[in-house]
């Protein structure tokens, strides 16, 4: 009730400041500025000065629109002047601010290209490594040079308050249920070739990051933890022109991110098309000991296990497309997506089973195959009208999104006595084929209103339905029989019908933006029986209502203060194999296990932010999740089965603060700090669980411009121990280094290494296990030195961007 009463609060003296500045006679001077071609200007710096003396009482920069605009001016005369490069300087007549003329619009203003011959001056302009706006904050992938030659998931590492595990889970502010969107729209992929399938993305075809903890209504409500979305880089000028970025990263083995970028606009058509090859080789030692005890707490045996997974895959992307402008206010597009991957996967597995005395009591050794076959095709099919008030437009996307993937499993196992003799051997082999289709379509309709309100709204709808089959058989003594145990064939088929409107205005000194998302959802599942399992099947129907509300205030005329604040709610949708109740074996004691009663999970959230010179950046959060989705571990006899479960009430306290210092010219820092408190409260298999813990978060990046095209990078990042529900994860840390060679202005080689001291070990403890104590060290081929080189070709003159495909909001949700 506090909360509720400080938020009302702080609305209502932010509103009520800005209407009482409001009745103030304060004066306004905009204007906008164009060429010698009638072409807006971007980035002319405007200067205000007072009529009378001269004394300089304002500057801005124009926008990418030409406009510039003071306000809050007190009644007087004044004159405006006018500086670009290779622009001859423009000053404007007096200008009189008067009661009857408070408010005075200059119109177009051109400026005329000086006669005289400059001298070449290169000009360099670096840009920040995080910029913050109302409702996100910004990545700029190319800002961080230790980024080159790296994927997607290792640009998402090295981002503020983002953390990826040795699984590739990723987690923000210390919240799972992360969504990941590709240009605006998730990427329907999780777990495993969510993992896989960032990893194939260069960070050559990386333009930002967009951190969203609480996204506007525009986007899907999915996502407890927030939406990431990786926005590509997008050809923008006219004539034919590209890119080309050629990595080697050789860690003790050794990968190859490669990618080309081609764009060619002609009158009135603009192709394009990125292809990229990605030859990923790594591997995962794996450490994994339990201690099971006794009723009365005593040591019963230990269980010590080793396991090298070795992974081999080539991954080819490709993206193409084609826009028709069909005149300056109406484009149509049509975009393909393909990616196809084939890889390997080898776990050499040594487990040693000791009694009370850590006497060896037998061994177990393993040779596990993984061989994979995954494709993904996507058509995506969009028009975008504008009407003639600017910011009056309207766009519609329809997609088509299919997964094929195959896995055969072949696992032999071996038993033998403690002198090493062989007791028993066995082969379990797996075909483990699932398809997965969608279908989507929507509309999104934006408004100019009276007085500078903007209304937005949308609709989309989409279908889903997936088809999964686990085919197991099991060889003893050289004979095989079915496994109708751990065979299965899950459908399930999902609908999602939603709606949203938005609104928004910038009044002086308060920006508001509102907005309202219903989501309706309706589901079927249907587990096909076999020989020893009965059919079984189940359907939801649930609809939702997911507000969302930001408030921007500007606490001085100038801006350099600003308070925001922002609310939202949102839902997590269990994914479409997490609900298939499928028992599929990772090794002969570890198994998963899906779950069909999963549930919706749904978190509020609330943020307090305050910042200065946008610059320096303080962030305080709450959130409540209720039936949020988390791992959870049960131990029958001795086997360990990983599940998803709903655990029933989730609190998370932040607080962080990101800074970016430029203390010379030479030098730029930027430093993000916070701390995060996870409690977890629910009914568990084992009784109450109920955990609570703070964790620490440091990363940071200094970047030195040398001159001459040289530049060099060090960072770093630190986590301490993180504790969430079952599990406890160990302190973990890693610093970088990185220097950059521009050899032309197309041109240029980079040079990094990644974890110079190999700290980035993973490891952790299971609790509340039956009877059981458990942790785990996991180490990888993290120690690598990336050397890259990009070629860029093309002419400079800007066009329109391209209108990008909604297909990705269909990914976020596959898993494997």
């Amino acid at each position: 009730m506090k909360l509720k009463l400080m938020i009302i609060l702080i609305i209502g003296i932010a509103i009520a400041s800005d209407f009482a500045q409001a009745q103030q006679k304060d004066g306004l001077i905009s204007g906008q500025i164009k060429d010698a071609d009638n072409k807006a200007f971007d980035l002319a710096t405007v200067a205000l000065f007072t009529g009378s003396d001269s004394v300089m009482v304002k500057t801005t920069f124009t926008q990418a629109d030409g406009k510039f605009r003071f306000e809050g001016l007190k009644y007087g005369l004044y004159q405006i002047r006018i500086s670009a490069m290779g622009y001859t300087n423009y000053r404007s007549a007096s200008i009189q601010l008067s009661g009857s003329s408070a408010s005075l619009d200059l119109g177009d203003i051109h400026l005329t290209t000086t006669s005289k011959n400059l001298k070449e001056v290169n000009i360099t302009s670096r840009k920040a490594f995080v910029e913050q706006k109302i409702d996100r904050t910004v990545v700029n992938v190319d800002a961080l040079i230790s980024n080159a030659g790296t994927s997607a998931l290792d640009v998402l590492s090295k981002s503020p308050g983002v953390d990826v595990d040795q699984n590739g889970i990723i987690t923000l502010k210390g919240k799972s249920g992360v969504t990941i969107f590709i240009d605006g729209k998730p990427s329907y992929l999780s777990g495993a070739d969510l993992e896989a399938y960032l990893r194939s993305i260069p960070s050559s075809s990386l333009d930002q990051l967009e951190i969203m903890t609480n996204p506007p209504a525009k986007y899907d409500a999915a996502g407890n933890g927030g939406v990431i979305n990786i926005k590509t880089k997008k050809g923008t000028v006219r004539g034919f022109n590209g890119g080309l970025n050629l990595s080697l990263n050789q860690g003790k083995m050794s990968r190859s991110l490669n990618s080309l970028n081609l764009n060619f606009r002609n009158n009135k058509f603009n192709y394009f098309a990125n292809l990229s090859y990605n030859l990923n080789n790594g591997f995962t030692d794996l450490d994994i000991n339990r201690t099971y005890k006794n009723a009365d707490g005593s040591v019963a045996s230990f269980f010590d296990q080793n396991s090298y997974i070795k992974r081999h895959g080539n991954t080819y992307n490709a993206k193409t497309g084609l826009d028709y402008y069909q005149s300056d206010k109406t484009t149509w597009g049509i975009v393909l997506t393909g990616m196809y991957r084939v890889s390997t996967q080898t776990n050499n597995n040594t487990s040693n089973l000791l009694n009370s005395s850590r006497q060896l009591d037998s061994i177990i050794t393993a040779n596990n195959i993984d061989k994979i076959d995954f494709k993904n095709k996507a058509v995506n099919l969009n028009y975008r009208h504008e009407f003639a008030e600017k910011g009056h437009e309207i766009t519609a996307d329809a997609d088509y999104l299919s997964y094929r993937n195959r896995t055969d499993q072949v696992y032999n196992n071996f038993s033998f006595f403690p002198d090493k003799s062989l007791k028993s051997q066995d082969i379990l082999t797996g075909r483990l084929p699932s398809n997965i289709d969608i279908y989507s379509v929507k509309t999104d309709y934006s408004l100019p209103l009276k007085n500078e309100w903007k209304f937005a709204a949308g609709l989309k709808s989409s279908y889903t339905k997936t088809d999964n089959t686990a085919d197991y058989a099991y060889t003893l003594d050289g004979l095989t029989k079915p496994d109708y145990d751990k065979s299965n064939h899950f459908l399930y088929k999902e609908n999602i019908n939603a709606a949203y409107v938005n609104l928004n205005k910038e009044f002086k000194r308060l920006s508001i933006q509102a907005g309202l998302r219903m989501e309706n959802t309706v589901s079927t599942g249907h587990q096909l029986g076999n020989l020893l399992k009965p059919d079984s099947s189940f359907k939801r129907n649930y609809t939702g209502l997911f507000p969302t509300l930001y408030l921007l205030y500007k606490v001085d005329t100038a801006g350099n203060h600003k308070i925001g604040l922002n609310y939202g709610r949102r839902i997590d949708r269990p994914y479409y194999q997490d609900l298939n109740p499928f028992v599929s074996p990772l090794d002969k004691f570890t198994y998963y296990v899906g779950n069909p009663f999963l549930k919706p999970s749904y978190t509020q959230s609330i943020e307090l932010s305050h910042s200065y010179k946008d610059k320096y950046i303080t962030t305080v959060s709450y959130s409540n999740s209720k039936d949020d989705v988390n791992e959870t571990i049960e131990i029958l006899n001795g086997t360990y089965f990983s599940r998803p479960a709903n655990i029933g009430k989730k609190v998370t306290k932040s607080i962080s603060f990101n800074g970016t210092f430029d203390p010379y010219s030479w030098l730029n820092i930027n430093l993000y700090t916070e701390l995060t408190n996870i409690a977890n409260k629910s009914a568990f298999y084992t009784g109450e669980l109920n955990t609570n813990g703070t964790f620490c978060y440091l990363s940071g990046n200094l970047k030195f411009a040398m001159g001459y095209g040289w530049d060099t990078q060090l960072d770093g990042s630190y986590r301490s121990k993180l504790y969430d529900a079952q599990f406890v994860l160990g302190s973990l840390w890693s610093a970088n280094t990185a220097v950059q060679k521009k050899l032309s202005k197309s041109t240029s080689l980079k040079l990094s290494v990644n974890d110079i001291f190999r700290s980035k070990v993973y490891r952790g403890v299971i609790n509340n296990l039956a009877q059981t104590e458990a942790n785990w060290v996991n180490r990888g081929d993290t120690r690598t030195a990336v050397l890259t080189f990009s070629y860029r070709f093309g002419k400079t003159f800007s066009t329109q961007a391209k209108h990008g495909d909604s297909g990705e909001e269909l990914r976020s949700r596959v898993k494997n």
